[in-house]
């Protein structure tokens, strides 16, 4: 294994096959900053092409927010507005970066989730929330609109709650959002990594093969045509069919036995 990068906002660590990225600005509640959405995407290219992790779990520092959104101190006030405007994109392709990691993202949602920090959030496969947390787009209540999460969280989403969120700006419990089927698993502080753990390490045993190209195919085939998607998915069986892991389960299916062990086959 490479070693992890070691980075200004960012930590990464490894146990086992489970590497975790922290937001470690936990004195300013983990903000986007420019530098921290740099690392954050310096950070997800070591873990996609690291081959031994498998899973990644991504939470903040603290115990007070996961991540309060953009900060807004970051952005050079000497700037042009057109300067401006090209330097969020940044942040369109860590968003991009989520979705093409290719392995298991947990959302390890530590406190409160806000604004960007919301759709960083959404962002992630599967989310475990303290129960403390909250989440919402306050920037509504500032007369701005959350343009840069609202591709994600429109797939996230009920229509209609996504709409009562942006217009009111009001916060949402994790119990909340986990009745919308937002949030996979509240827990109290003292399970929250016990029960992230559970989780990562049981993703873990999964074939890497199979996952990453089901995560590609279930990221692409979101925006297809339906007729386009069927053919599409139809492709990618075939070529999940093909690999190893995929030959070693559907013996142990035909003889009646535990498959052996998933390799890292990509």
């Amino acid at each position: 294994m490479s070693a992890p990068p070691v980075l200004p906002v960012v930590l990464v660590s490894v146990e086992s096959s489970v590497a975790t990225i922290t937001l470690n600005r936990p004195e300013q509640r983990n903000p986007l900053s420019t530098t921290m959405i740099s690392d954050l995407r310096t950070a997800l290219t070591w873990c996609r092409t690291e081959p031994t992790v498998t899973v990644v779990v991504l939470t903040g520092a603290g115990d007070r927010a996961f991540c309060a959104g953009a900060d807004l101190s970051s952005f050079a006030a000497d700037q042009s507005h057109l300067e401006r405007h090209h330097g969020r994109h940044a942040l369109v392709e860590l968003f991009l970066d989520l979705t093409r990691l290719g392995k298991p993202l947990i959302g390890r949602i530590n406190g409160h989730a806000l604004a960007g920090g919301f759709g960083l959030a959404c962002s992630c496969d599967l989310l475990v929330a303290v129960d403390s947390a909250t989440f919402g787009t306050p920037e509504t209540n500032v007369g701005i609109w959350p343009m840069m999460i609202q591709a994600i969280l429109t797939r996230n989403l009920p229509r209609k709650v996504m709409l009562e969120m942006f217009l009111l700006g009001d916060r949402w419990s994790a119990a909340q959002l986990q009745h919308y089927g937002l949030i996979n698993r509240v827990v109290s502080a003292d399970r929250l990594d016990a029960e992230t753990n559970e989780l990562a390490l049981k993703l873990a045993t999964k074939s890497s093969a199979s996952t990453r190209m089901g995560l590609d195919a279930f990221y692409r085939q979101q925006d297809l045509d339906f007729e386009s998607a069927l053919e599409y998915l139809q492709s990618q069986l075939t070529l999940i069919t093909l690999t190893e892991d995929s030959a070693e389960g559907q013996a142990a299916f035909i003889e009646k036995r535990p498959p052996g062990s998933l390799g890292n086959e990509v």
